[in-house]
């Protein structure tokens, strides 16, 4: 047909002018899952659409059925190294990153996993930004032109970001015993690759698996967001369904890998501070339905507080803390288990008895009520997934590449069904020693094997597969200043704490709240700074009438999330929940104000998990780095609330600390008469106020209240600190540029864009255009500029990690960007690019309900409206190159930059290097 229209356009306009028709609305449709469409283009391709009019934004999302289970040999690491070098884009579209920052990307990434590689943008809805979106996205599956001098540069990258991971003890515990789980399966063996694979790969290798896993035949497309389906079909058939399919066959892959007939052991030796101890055992893949009753199990055992091991390991003060997860795709996976230890406690006990409690439920099973608990607590997880629809598009990628997007619902169906009893069978049936690999081999006369079953026949298992009802859409509200002030009613309440209401339809009918409440004044909270610190944490472990999991299983009941946050002077807080459920949460949220437990067993496990963490921290370089750079800028004394201690300062804090002291600080200052509280989403605006009255009403303090101001530290500039972190395999840079500016300042805007076009920008800054992909030193850079609403206090904050043989080289480059851009300035076409990718960012962040909240709530305490963030979006529209360049010769001496490095840098180390970290 489009052969024809070619030869006869004439003609087919004569005949169809007015018959509105496309291409794509002769598309098959095979298949409709609760608000998700599946279309089959002309060439096979599969794409799914989602629209959602709640936010004015989408997600295209293309994933290619490749990963790590597909590399062969000396190919480990290709396919992640691939998913890098398709940003270096195509004779069309020859920068991504950049031509996506310009339309004003808010989100955007590839990933690689075990099953496949998936690369996504979400962009700021239009019909224009929708077509590029597709458009870019079949390109670079076909046309992406890198050469060897690309490959050179982001080999590099790719192997700094090999060696981030290498920092990471528990990472690789994980990687080491996954890796002894699996003797001839790919799962086995990492995703980020083998090194020197990573360095030495030729480039006609990489272009041949390119050309081999890259082909249509191999792909599926989700768009999900605010867009017209008719057109997104257009799109997607004018640019997708044209492709050519390949005339190969993909293989598929074929190994299995054999049943375990004995236990397992693998010791890792490294430098650290902080002991781990794992365990693995093998389970069915994704697909199969005792995947849903293992999830629940791996559950029961992990969540905090009540799971298994959390009871039996952390509460007695065994280990600091637990984790559990399920490892399973495509093919057969694992059930993996996790304890991190103090120095000081006992390895091997906590070994025992780690995989004993998971064997044991075998024997004993678990109760109903765990089951309840867990299954409730993954429902919720998945209901606020769902909620979001970038979230979905991103998550369709795992089951699309497990066999069928559709096994995303079909799994929620199973998990729902799950009884006290399947989790026994599947515990007896999986969980036995010769399936298990952790820190020792344990020999056996009569092993227990377990066999893991096939997979289903999916097209059986879906065939009728229908799911559910569409959840609620949210209304299509355009956030912009102007429509949040018409929509957003303000007041005070009784007690005095100021209120914002912006009542809107969300989707799943989300409401979102975002509060803060002052107390205390500089001299009142002299001594006062952990225990303010502490006080927020403890409130959110119990109430007088319910413990820590008593008060979890009521939130989970009502499908919220409430966080407490907290520092001397304030207590912050945030809740999201749905709209029938919002008037108990509010309820609950009162409680938990007003009858906080300060359990001393809740202050224990407290205690432990952070000096666990600052203990860790004595080796870890991007801790110590940001420790030491506090350092230069803390000008209080050890009594000051705004005073930041060092690593073993903190740890005796933490020890002394007292559930007594944490319930006094309360007592004597805690109240709701000072504060601000923001409600955005799905609500009632007639009821929510006496709501809101009732949370704070009579809960009042003597003590006065006055704001602790935090000026600009008057430091000198220009100093160098070196930290030596021995056998850490990445390094980490960061400086600082000091200024005396509030975010009301004149050339507040020009310093903004200024830093934006330096390195604030997602992948494509000038930071990142030299450092990580022209010389391919760092895997992660960048800048960002952090100015008080309050104080006249701002700094320009340069970060990078790498290589430590490249730390030098990092510190001189950033050093020549810098000077660059303040002696030579910004140019007039790199200005217009960095102000509309910019405010369309901004744009993109009004649309999130949960932030917006937090904007409102700040614009309460100071006095402002959203008609100041369009001041700011104006000026910033307006913005010259003359004034860009002049606020940063204003503000910016690079002579004046503070910088830390650490790393492994040798015996050698340059003058004033510091070992670990106090």
């Amino acid at each position: 047909m489009r052969r024809l229209l070619v030869s006869t356009g004439a003609i087919l306009f004569a005949l169809f002018a007015f018959q509105p028709w496309t291409e794509a609305q002769n598309l098959k449709k095979v298949g409709d899952v609760e608000g998700i469409s599946e279309y089959r283009l002309d060439n096979g391709i599969p794409v799914l659409l989602f629209p959602d009019q709640s936010k004015p934004q989408f997600t295209v999302n293309m994933t290619v059925l490749v990963g790590s289970r597909h590399e062969g040999y000396g190919e480990t690491g290709m396919a992640h190294l691939l998913e890098h070098m398709l940003f270096k884009g195509t004779p069309d579209h020859q920068d991504i990153p950049k031509l996506l920052k310009d339309r004003g990307v808010l989100n955007m990434n590839g990933t690689t996993s075990l099953d496949r590689t998936n690369y996504y943008e979400t962009l700021p809805a239009s019909d224009d930004n929708l077509e590029f979106a597709i458009r870019m996205e079949a390109d670079r599956l076909l046309n992406s032109n890198f050469n060897s001098e690309q490959l050179a540069s982001e080999m590099t990258v790719v192997r700094n970001e090999f060696e981030i991971g290498e920092n990471n003890p528990m990472a690789i515990l994980m990687q080491r015993v996954v890796a002894a789980a699996y003797e001839w399966h790919n799962y086995g063996k990492s995703t980020i690759g083998n090194r020197t694979d990573i360095e030495r790969v030729p480039i006609q290798n990489l272009r041949a698996f390119y050309a081999k896993f890259y082909q249509p035949d191999n792909i599926s497309i989700i768009v999900a967001g605010q867009f017209e389906e008719a057109k997104a079909l257009e799109y997607l058939q004018k640019y997708f369904g044209k492709l050519q399919l390949p005339e190969r066959q993909l293989p598929k892959t074929w190994t299995e890998e054999p049943v375990q007939d004995g236990e397992r052991f693998v010791t890792l030796r490294r430098v650290g501070e902080v002991p781990l101890v794992g365990a693995a055992w093998h389970i069915t893949n994704a697909a199969h339905e005792d995947y849903a009753a293992l999830e629940v199990l791996s559950e029961i055992l992990g969540t905090e507080p009540a799971g298994r091991l959390y009871q039996e390991l952390v509460k007695p003060g065994m280990a600091s803390s637990v984790l559990s997860m399920c490892l399973a795709g495509h093919d057969p996976g694992l059930i993996l288990c996790l304890a991190q230890l103090n120095a000081d406690q006992d390895i091997g006990q906590v070994q025992s008895v780690l995989t004993e409690n998971v064997q044991g439920i075998g024997e004993s099973g678990v109760t109903e009520e765990e089951v309840k608990r867990a299954v409730q607590s993954l429902v919720k997880q998945r209901e606020m997934e769902f909620a979001n629809t970038e979230d979905v598009a991103i998550g369709l990628t795992e089951w699309q590449a497990s066999g069928d997007w559709r096994l995303y619902f079909l799994h929620r169906d199973r998990v729902e069904k799950v009884t006290a009893a399947d989790v026994q069978r599947v515990a007896k049936a999986y969980l036995v020693t010769a399936n298990r690999t952790v820190g020792q081999f344990l020999p056996t006369a009569e092993p227990v094997r377990a066999r893991i079953p096939q997979g289903p026949n999916l097209n059986e298992l879906l065939a009728d597969y229908k799911g559910r009802a569409k959840i609620s859409e949210g209304e299509n509200f355009e956030p912009t200043p102007a429509n949040i002030d018409a929509r957003t009613t303000t007041g005070e309440l009784e007690s005095g704490v100021k209120f914002a209401l912006l009542p809107k339809k969300t989707r799943g009918s989300l409401v979102y709240i975002s509060g803060e409440l002052q107390y205390g004044n500089l001299q009142s909270l002299m001594g006062q700074r952990l225990v303010s610190t502490v006080m927020p944490d403890l409130m959110s472990r119990g109430t007088k009438s319910m413990n820590y999991q008593q008060l979890t299983d009521r939130i989970d009941e009502l499908g919220a999330n409430i966080s407490f946050g907290g520092s001397p002077g304030g207590l912050t807080f945030t809740v999201r929940t749905k709209r029938k459920n919002l008037a108990e949460t509010i309820l609950l949220l009162r409680e938990m104000f007003r009858e906080p437990a300060f359990s001393s067993e809740e202050l224990e496990v407290i205690r432990n998990e952070e000096i666990t963490t600052l203990e860790s921290s004595k080796s870890e370089p991007q801790f110590l780095a940001m420790m030491a750079m506090s350092e230069m800028t803390n000008v209080y004394s050890k009594d000051d609330p705004r005073y930041s201690p060092n690593i073993d300062q903190s740890i005796a804090e933490y020890r002394a600390i007292t559930a007594e002291q944490v319930s006094d600080h309360y007592n004597k200052f805690a109240n709701g008469q000072h504060g601000q509280v923001a409600v955005v989403g799905d609500f009632d605006g007639a009821t929510i106020a006496d709501d809101l009255n009732a949370l704070f009403d009579g809960w009042v303090t003597k003590q006065p209240f006055e704001r602790i101001p935090e000026p600009h530290p008057d430091i000198a500039g220009g100093q160098r600190k070196t930290i030596n972190t021995p056998d850490k395999a990445n390094a980490i840079y960061i400086a600082t540029s000091l200024m005396p500016m509030r975010d009301d300042a004149e050339d507040y805007e020009a310093m903004l864009i200024g830093n934006y076009i330096l390195g604030g920008g997602p992948l494509s800054s000038r930071l990142a255009d030299r450092v990580r992909k022209a010389d391919g030193l760092s895997y992660a850079v960048g800048s960002m500029l952090q100015a008080d609403s309050e104080d006249e206090r701002a700094g320009l904050i340069m970060f990078a990690m790498s290589a430590p043989d490249k730390s030098t080289q990092v510190v001189s480059t950033i050093a020549e960007e810098v000077t660059r851009l303040v002696e030579s300035g910004v140019e007039a076409v790199e200005l217009e690019n960095a102000k509309n990718s910019f405010l369309e960012t901004r744009k993109g962040d009004r649309s999130d309900d949960s932030g917006l909240a937090g904007r409102l709530r700040a614009n309460l305490k100071l006095d402002r409206t959203m008609s100041f963030s369009a001041n700011s979006d104006a000026k910033i529209s307006r913005l010259t190159v003359d004034q860009v360049n002049e606020a940063l010769r204003k503000r910016v001496d690079p002579k004046k930059i503070n910088v830390v490095t650490a790393g492994d840098f040798g015996k050698e180390s340059e003058k004033g290097t510091e070992t670990g970290g106090k």
